[in-house]
């Protein structure tokens, strides 16, 4: 029963602090572009916005339609109950590991892709396209970063890469030319997956550019707020992916007491910190690409990964 409550403290923790993360990210953004940022808690003030609307259907609107905010929001919250990001100690982690994580996206984007296709619009469509050619091409790139972590640690499970490599790094910290090839892919996925520049921008108002927003044109009221804090938490997932691969520090790998709890929670939301301040940068200091970049830019992260492999196999480090 404390290991259910433990678990479950820690999905409420990520969709709690999703939203704080995002406000982050745009504040910096907004700081680094001379503009009057808006406030840390303005994401929180949407969501409650948004869920005091009425809804607004399309007459075409099929229950898959309806069920699809639902669906995503669950397969995100599901993938933060996976991810170690306080700590290792949770049976979500413990029986399902990193593979299972990328078909919780892969089936989000499917749901996503499906319903803005539902209704018929000319710009649903578009983007529905769009995501299904980022996500064929980031797929992959993500299994091959994965999979340099999984051959230096032997196993394909998030809490063990945690243990072993919390363990190696006792050891003295030494540079991986296959982790540095792995990591370096591994944000160049971030960015395109959750929607970021120089892939999607995630504030545009032209929809002959959009990926991710031109899916969410039709929805309105709580299915548009599940829909953004879906987003959200998946960008909160990847950072927590890239924490527990590349930077464990201060993951708890023990639960038995509260100390060490609260210790990788503050260690937790200063990596968060850290890690918004870097991507808003990326974002001030990219140009948007033109979508038939898109393809050029994953497969160099593809490269990056299976070069982070070869380097593993070849020199053993």
């Amino acid at each position: 029963m404390i290991a259910l409550l433990r678990q479950l403290a820690e999905a409420l923790l990520a969709i709690a602090l999703a939203p704080l993360l995002a406000g982050w990210v745009a504040q910096c953004r907004a700081w680094l572009q001379n503009r009057s940022a808006p406030s840390l808690l303005q994401p929180y003030r949407t969501l409650r916005k948004l869920f005091h609307k009425d809804a607004v259907l399309a007459e075409q609107a099929s229950p898959l339609f309806r069920i699809t905010p639902y669906v995503v929001f669950g397969t995100m919250m599901l993938a933060a109950a996976i991810i170690p990001s306080v700590t290792t100690d949770v049976p979500f982690a413990r029986v399902a590991d990193a593979i299972a994580l990328v078909g919780l996206f892969a089936t989000a984007r499917v749901f996503m892709a499906l319903a803005a296709m539902d209704i018929g619009t000319a710009f649903g469509t578009l983007g529905a396209r769009r995501e299904m050619m980022v996500g064929f091409l980031a797929e992959p790139a993500l299994l091959m970063v994965l999979f340099n972590a999984f051959l230096m640690y032997g196993s394909t499970a998030l809490p063990t890469v945690v243990h072993d490599a919390l363990a190696f790094d006792t050891h003295g910290l030494l540079l991986r030319p296959s982790l540095a090839f792995a990591g370096v892919a591994f944000v160049m996925v971030l960015l395109a997956e959750n929607g970021r520049i120089p892939i999607d921008n995630p504030t545009t108002h032209l929809e002959l550019t959009m990926i991710h927003e031109a899916m969410l044109l039709e929805y309105s009221a709580r299915h548009l707020a599940l829909m953004e804090w879906a987003s959200w938490l998946k960008l909160f997932n990847y950072a927590c992916i890239g924490f527990a691969l590349f930077a464990p520090w201060g993951i708890a790998l023990h639960a038995d007491t509260a100390s060490p709890l609260l210790l990788a929670l503050a260690l937790l939301v200063l990596k968060l910190t850290v890690a918004g301040a870097v991507l808003a940068v990326i974002e001030t200091v990219s140009a948007k690409l033109r979508v038939f970049r898109a393809p050029e830019f994953l497969s160099m992260a593809f490269l990056l990964a299976v070069l982070g492999i070869l380097v593993h196999l070849l020199l053993r480090s």
